[in-house]
């Protein structure tokens, strides 16, 4: 995970150049994800976890779909494309918008260059003033309006009684001492308040486009509130450019000011106080700037492949089809076409013959086509479900615990999800390999056989063609595999039915020249254990 800030090139003019084309920056997943934490879970039927992102490589994902041109845009686009919405009409309904930006430049490159306000890092810490809670000022603070009084109060009564100046070096004393106190609070909203002002006239600007009013017709209310408390923000903006722009002679006479009159600590605390009241405004005018964002880049995704397909969501319990399906993120990816119904997948074949390539292929154009309404593919139909994987499975030394356990753990949760009457699409590669032959296929084929029960849909690979013989009942078999001449292995990568029947194992360590003796001796171990295996 990269822990750096976005390095952005220049922005072109004309947008039209690079719409379309993947970013060349550096992505700061930490900022990024943080508003999909932080995220009430309402409208939510399913947010992928942490394992299913890391066996599906999501984050390689995320950054090929990412075409936005803010950090709202970015932070919104996270969200969406890790959460599997309750009400799946919203991916439809915003259709002619992005065909819009497909077809209408000047209303794309317009839109885009307002959303590109909001690219500096700084707009990463939006979402902080509707997701966290805000500094409270202490109970003594109560005293802060009286000291700024007193300050005015005696430096004017000092010219008339020069004793006062005393009185008042103790008041400006305390002033200065509460004033640097301020600093680091006021540090921690240098960021976030100046760009809330961007944000809402953003905003209000986009909102102006009637094209983009279908998004929330009612936004206008949330920019009114919002706007109440605008000139007390643009005191932020301008302390932020004194920071940058003016330097020391702008910055000594104003720091002089604020600690006299405690102005600044008095007008943060208020501020953060209003905007406390105003979260769901925040909040609302967030998520529609990030709307329009990723509906831009939806667009800019599809304009940039070389074929796409808007998914058919129906309302059968089990079943799956998909023509000339594609992996986006692998270069002149070979096409499959699957098509499933009421049956799950079990794939036979060598190590790199594609196998696992295949199911992170479905996976993926499952999560795309649930959450941006897009798939990789000429057709893609498919019902909603819930996605659980055990592709990457790993010892965890910390708890001891070996990669048998681990994976018994993993697969565990998938037996309690597939007991729910929602439709589940189960990933597995290779189930059980961390333990001995016989338990392995005796306990796959059971936990395969459980999985594949009432709507559940799963795709499993395997070497074991045991397994493909013990669940021809209820599973498609598949395979994937490799043309061996003298000194080559080729693979096709074309999906096959039925399962795997020639072997090339031992073939493959003769033309990677190891010795003799050992290809001779396992060729005649591996015949000796047919013949057992036959008379079994």
């Amino acid at each position: 995970m990269f822990n750096l800030f976005n390095i952005r090139k220049q922005l072109p003019e004309n947008l039209s150049s690079t719409f379309g084309e993947p970013k060349n920056e550096r992505f700061n997943f930490e900022q990024t994800a943080k508003y999909f934490w932080k995220r009430d879970k309402v409208d939510v039927f399913q947010r992928l976890s942490n394992k299913t992102c890391a066996d599906l490589d999501f984050e390689e994902l995320f950054m090929y779909a990412d075409r936005t041109h803010s950090k709202v845009g970015q932070q919104f686009l996270y969200d969406k494309l890790r959460t599997i919405p309750d009400d799946l009409n919203q991916n439809g309904k915003f259709e002619k918008i992005i065909d819009q930006f497909v077809t209408d430049f000047v209303f794309r490159d317009h839109v885009q260059k307002k959303l590109s306000r909001l690219n500096k890092p700084e707009a990463f810490y939006l979402r902080s003033l509707f997701q966290d809670e805000h500094l409270k000022s202490p109970r003594w603070f109560s005293v802060a309006p009286w000291l700024s009084a007193a300050s005015i109060v005696l430096l004017i009564g000092a010219y008339f009684k020069p004793v006062l100046f005393f009185g008042w070096l103790l008041v400006i004393f305390i002033n200065v001492g509460i004033h640097f106190w301020n600093k680091n609070n006021l540090n921690q909203y240098l960021s976030s308040l100046p760009q809330l002002l961007v944000l809402n006239k953003v905003a209000n600007e986009l909102f102006s486009t009637n094209e983009l009013k279908l998004i929330d017709p009612h936004l206008k209310e949330a920019l009114n509130e919002l706007g109440k408390v605008r000139s007390r923000l643009a005191f932020f903006q301008f302390e932020s450019s004194v920071q940058t722009d003016l330097g020391v002679l702008a910055w000594v006479p104003l720091e002089l000011i604020k600690m006299v009159t405690l102005f600044e600590p008095q007008l943060l605390f208020h501020v953060l106080n209003r905007l406390d009241s105003k979260r769901k405004e925040i909040a609302r005018i967030f998520q529609f700037v990030g709307q329009v964002d990723v509906l831009a880049s939806i667009a800019a995704l599809r304009n940039g492949v070389s074929k796409f397909c808007i998914p058919h969501i129906h309302d059968s319990s089990k079943g799956l089809e998909a023509t000339n399906v594609y992996h986006p993120l692998i270069p002149e990816c070979v096409r499959n076409t699957i098509v499933l119904n009421e049956k799950s997948v079990l794939l036979t074949g060598s190590n790199m013959s594609g196998k696992t390539s295949f199911i992170r292929t479905i996976a993926i154009n499952v999560i795309t086509g649930l959450t941006l309404n897009t798939c990789f593919a000429d057709c893609f139909s498919m019902c909603r479900m819930k996605m659980y994987s055990a592709i990457r499975i790993s010892d965890d030394l910390l708890n001891d615990r070996s990669y048998y356990f681990e994976e018994v753990l993993t697969i565990k949760e998938m037996i309690n999800a597939s007991e729910s009457d929602y439709t589940n699409l189960f990933l597995l590669d290779e189930i059980f390999k961390g333990t001995n032959t016989i338990e392995r296929i005796a306990a796959g084929k059971s936990v395969l056989s459980y999985l594949n029960r009432r709507n559940n849909i799963v795709f499993v690979s395997t070497h074991d063609v045991e397994l493909a013989d013990l669940l021809k009942a209820e599973y498609e078999l598949y395979h994937f595999s490799e043309l061996v001449d003298h000194q080559t292995v080729d693979f096709d990568y074309k999906l096959k039915r039925g399962k795997l029947t020639n072997r090339n194992a031992i073939r493959i360590l003769q033309i990677n020249n190891y010795p003799t003796e050992i290809i001779n001796e396992a060729m005649e171990l591996a015949k000796g254990l047919d013949v057992i295996k036959s008379g079994s």
